[in-house]
């Protein structure tokens, strides 16, 4: 049921009975192919089909990625941490607390059921007891007590193991770990956040001589994100940690954030990142609208922030990134709950007092890359034969581990713009991307 809150484009309300649903994806058969378009105007995933011309959940949008807090972030109701026994340096009196044994774990075991697709999940730390920081308080700024290898820092590193543990005893596991959530943002955030501030030489060798050899020592194959913040220190922090051997050993991928992604382009940072450490995948792990913004922290059925994420998506997804992760799955009215009173945006606002969810065009959005890319799938060439310099499409291709292709195409601008698509082994598609629009295309080759 489509509701309009006055932002330029209407939101889809859901209740405990009702919500809009997809159909299960079923790619077409050879010459065939689908489209799915979200708009300003209204549509959402709006399915239809047509066939190449010839020139001489399930039924949800299917999420794999899902990042969760280790012990309390800014969008906890409180701060904690699972240990607070002062100079506990073995951890005897780690706990986890009631918001994963009772929330956080019974909720991801009911995702991992529900999908058919494996779910990855990737857990970020934002502090540390307050026992174990220079602040003596698990919020606000302050770094780990001591240096790499000493009590601190080994303790620290078996807390993410004790942290693996007790969800693997839960039937709960974890794909990759972040070394620590924005490393430097611990130096500028509000007095309250809960953080710990790293450089770039301290991450690499707290990796090098504590967190890489316990979570090899460990029995979890959990991959290891270094930095899990902005791409304006790229490549720079990649130099100082993958430059050192020993440290880049530990290394899966590097975790960036996309909130100062306007200050430096994409060549310069993730490109370049990519060319100097092309075995280390790069993996957008957090987003979201609506940061400081004293008003309007949620703006329901704003299309402008859909737009915003589909943006970088693609523009992200054409410079080496392998995937994208958005902040927070729900929020309430206001923009939480967050005890720091960080309020921001989120794709599904939830309204507690009618029992009702607001799906907005960011979720639309992000359908039309989750829902249509699998985990596996590759970027491949996509060449433009011309641009209207006023009326520019963003665009990304890919092809499906099944063999079927993918092309992803966002008009932000107020105007319809004609386009074709010409797959040399398949033919000619003549089509248009409505004004303020996205469209996902899918087809088989023969």
């Amino acid at each position: 049921m489509p509701k309009d809150f006055g932002h330029g484009s209407p939101v889809c309300v859901c209740d405990a009975t009702y919500c809009d649903t997809l159909d299960p994806l079923v790619v077409p058969a050879p010459g065939s192919y689908v489209k799915y378009e979200s708009s300003k105007a209204g549509k959402r995933l709006e399915r239809s089909e047509g066939k190449f011309q010839s020139r001489m959940s399930p039924r949800g949008i299917e999420y794999n990625l899902i990042r969760v807090p280790m012990a309390c972030s800014d969008f906890s109701v409180r701060p904690y941490s699972y240990d607070d026994v002062p100079k506990d340096y073995e951890l005897k009196h780690f706990r986890l607390a009631e918001e994963d044994v009772e929330m956080k774990i019974p909720l991801l075991r009911r995702a991992l059921a529900m999908s058919k697709r494996p779910l990855l999940l990737f857990a970020s730390p934002w502090t540390a007891p307050a026992w174990m920081k220079s602040n003596g308080d698990v919020r606000g700024k302050g770094t780990l007590k001591g240096k790499a290898g000493d009590k601190y820092h080994k303790t620290w590193a078996n807390y993410f193991i004790k942290f693996l543990d007790e969800y693997a005893k839960r039937n709960v596991t974890f794909w990759a770990v972040t070394a620590q959530n924005e490393p430097l943002a611990g130096l500028f955030t509000p007095p309250q956040a809960p953080t710990i501030a790293f450089t770039a030489a301290q991450q690499r060798d707290f990796i090098a001589q504590d967190l890489g050899p316990a979570l090899a020592r460990s029995s979890h194959g959990t991959r290891l994100l270094m930095l899990d913040d902005q791409r304006i220190h790229l490549p720079h922090w990649a130099k100082v940690v993958l430059g050192n051997a020993t440290a880049a050993r530990y290394v899966a991928g590097l975790a960036v954030h996309w909130y100062l992604d306007a200050i430096v382009p994409p060549a310069l940072s993730l490109e370049a990142t990519h060319k100097l450490f092309p075995d280390h995948f790069l993996l957008y792990t957090e987003a979201c609208t609506g940061f400081f913004m004293f008003r309007f922290a949620v703006s329901l059925g704003c299309w402008e922030r859909g737009d915003h994420y589909s943006y970088s998506i693609l523009t992200v997804m054409n410079h080496f990134v392998s995937g994208w992760t958005d902040w927070n799955l729900a929020l309430d009215l206001d923009g939480g709950p967050n005890w720091v009173k960080n309020f921001v945006d989120s794709p599904v606002i939830v309204d507690g007092s009618k029992d009702v969810f607001y799906k907005q065009p960011m979720f639309y959005h992000m359908g039309h890359f989750s829902k249509f890319i699998p985990e596996g799938s590759r970027r491949v060439g996509l060449h433009s034969s011309r641009r209207c310099l006023l009326c520019q499409l963003e665009h990304v291709a890919v092809l499906r581990p099944d063999g079927a292709l993918v092309l992803v195409v966002l008009n932000r601008f107020g105007r319809d713009v004609p386009f074709g698509i010409r797959d040399p082994a398949m033919g000619f598609i003549e089509t248009v991307a409505p004004a303020h629009s996205i469209q996902t295309y899918l087809w088989r080759q023969q």
